[in-house]
């Protein structure tokens, strides 16, 4: 049996489980996927979107890894690395640093501090629109080009709509729909999630223009369903918005877990939005 501390993080609802291995970096070998599904289960487990681990960095103050609630990888989860840098800030002080992940480096800059909240800003990176970067297989939906791929037709069955593809170190297909909450998601999240033109598979975003310009946004995570908050997926859908609808480059995004800022510069797009820690505890495996 493997006894594991850990402590629980929430960033707009985007919840994790996270596993502090900075002093212990071969914790990561004692991981399963049947391991991560069942600490991430919320009824048989701890309870969140995924798993979160830890590691030390050579060149950054952490390097971030983590895993989706059915235990497949992922590479970026922009509310979780939000977490991360709250949870490195807590430990060592620093306020302006760097966090490692899969997908590259990325600044981190705490902007409110208190015992167990914070609001913290990260560099999530450019956007990625080629067919190798999404990816995506362009003769499934009858692309042609380089991209970006904007408005392209994609249905399933009980949903029509144009999605705008982009990868912000994961991929992301957004939908401008009319009323997202009005959707089905247990039924169509899935087959949007696994279509054929996504050779990785592909979070989906479905959003709406408020009144005031401010977007609404609901998530299908790849991996882990339908979340309060997808950080990534916030900065995906601020690039469609300025792409497909020539909207401002700095915006509020409405998540159903609370509200996160999204900015876009020649830095890269720029997430902001709450992280706190929830509890902690160890768990047997």
């Amino acid at each position: 049996m493997v006894h594991l501390p850990f402590f629980k993080m929430e960033g707009a609802g985007n919840d994790y489980v996270y596993l502090d291995a900075l002093e212990d970096p071969a914790l990561v070998l004692k991981l399963t996927p049947e391991m991560i599904a069942r600490m991430s289960d919320r009824h048989f487990g701890i309870g969140g979107d995924g798993v979160v681990m830890i590691l030390p960095s050579g060149d950054s103050e952490a390097l971030m890894r983590m895993w989706n609630a059915d235990g497949s990888e992922s590479s970026m989860c922009g509310n979780a690395l939000r977490c991360v840098a709250f949870y490195v800030h807590k430990k060592n002080g620093k306020r302006n640093f760097t966090i490692e992940t899969k997908s590259g480096r990325h600044a981190a800059l705490i902007v409110e501090s208190s015992a167990k909240h914070g609001t913290v800003q990260v560099q999530i990176g450019q956007p990625r629109t080629g067919p190798d970067e999404i990816p995506v297989n362009p003769d499934v939906l009858g692309l042609t080009g380089k991209g970006p791929f904007l408005d392209v037709p994609v249905s399933v069955s009980g949903f029509e709509g144009k999605g705008t593809l982009v990868s912000m170190g994961n991929p992301h297909c957004v939908f401008f729909v009319e009323d997202p909450d009005s959707l089905d998601l247990e039924k169509i999240g899935p087959l949007l999630e696994h279509h054929p033109a996504f050779p990785a598979r592909t979070n989906v975003e479905f959003v709406c223009v408020q009144s005031d310009g401010t977007i609404r946004q609901r998530t299908w995570e790849r991996g882990s369903g339908e979340t309060l908050a997808c950080g990534s997926g916030v900065c995906a859908v601020l690039v469609a918005s300025v792409l497909s609808r020539n909207m401002p480059r700095k915006n509020t995004i409405h998540v159903r877990g609370g509200d996160l800022e999204a900015s876009w510069t020649e830095d890269g797009v720029m997430l902001s939005g709450p992280a706190r820690i929830v509890f902690e505890g160890t768990f047997s495996v």
